[in-house]
């Protein structure tokens, strides 16, 4: 069942790997055309912090992906040491458990504060749409992908994280569930004309927006592409039409 809104879906590009000048290059072509550049644990262990700022140069808001799980007082100290680089996301795994995610909650609001700025926006990786139920159970877990997602979203939400990622098979469900304000980040986004490579679970950025997600994190459909502008135009162009 798809959901209704007027709210306009944002992408955020995946800026992955670890030469900082071809990254750079290209975070300069698409600036303007897609919302957010996400930089994951790639570029950040080969460049480090120094590689975030110089990104952040640009003045395009940025998603840190570095998905921090450990005990809460570490990752409570992860998140007090990147607040200084300003992202505007910043990720966490949910299955670390409610005291490491409201540790980091707290870390991100103090921080920001100290700083004088807006803290990151908090979001608890559920699943990653790398696996699927066969691996859940390799791993020990009984439920479900579905079922995990929504239990480890509630457990974000509970938390005081600002959203979820999710793969694009449990939008519906989780904004049933969370409410209209609780953000989905979703990965796996997928046009037509792309190639699936390793996600599993995955959809097109039409079919996204149609069951309520507020931001779609696309990589190589647009930075493998011959005409990485044009990809993220026809991918617009996609979106546009969903919303019409």
């Amino acid at each position: 069942m798809t959901q209704t809104s007027d709210r306009r879906v944002r992408v955020f590009c995946a800026l992955d790997g670890r030469d900082l000048e071809a990254i750079l290059a290209l975070a300069r072509t698409l600036a303007g055309q897609v919302d957010v550049f996400k930089l994951g644990l790639e570029l950040f262990c080969a460049q480090g912090p120094d590689g975030v700022a110089a990104l952040g140069a640009l003045d395009a808001p940025l998603f840190l992906d570095l998905k921090f799980h450990d005990i809460p007082n570490t990752v409570a100290g992860a998140v007090r040491s990147v607040a200084p680089l300003a992202p505007a996301y910043l990720t966490l795994h949910a299955a670390g458990g409610a005291a490491m995610l409201r540790a980091a909650v707290g870390a991100a609001r103090e921080e920001a504060a100290r700083l004088d700025r807006s803290p990151p926006r908090l979001l608890g990786v559920t699943v990653l749409t790398s696996l699927d139920d066969a691996d859940l159970a390799a791993q020990g877990v009984a439920a479900r992908a579905a079922d995990q997602v929504l239990r480890l979203a509630g457990l974000a939400q509970a938390a005081g994280c600002d959203g979820v990622v999710a793969s694009p098979r449990e939008i519906a469900a989780l904004r049933r569930e969370c409410g209209p304000e609780f953000e989905i980040v979703v990965p796996g986004i997928r046009p037509a004309w792309a190639a699936s490579q390793d996600q599993k679970r995955v959809t097109t950025p039409a079919e996204a927006a149609r069951d309520g997600a507020d931001l779609l994190v696309i990589g190589r459909p647009i930075t493998a592409a011959q005409d990485p502008a044009a990809a993220t135009a026809r991918i617009a162009a996609e979106l546009a039409g969903a919303r019409g």
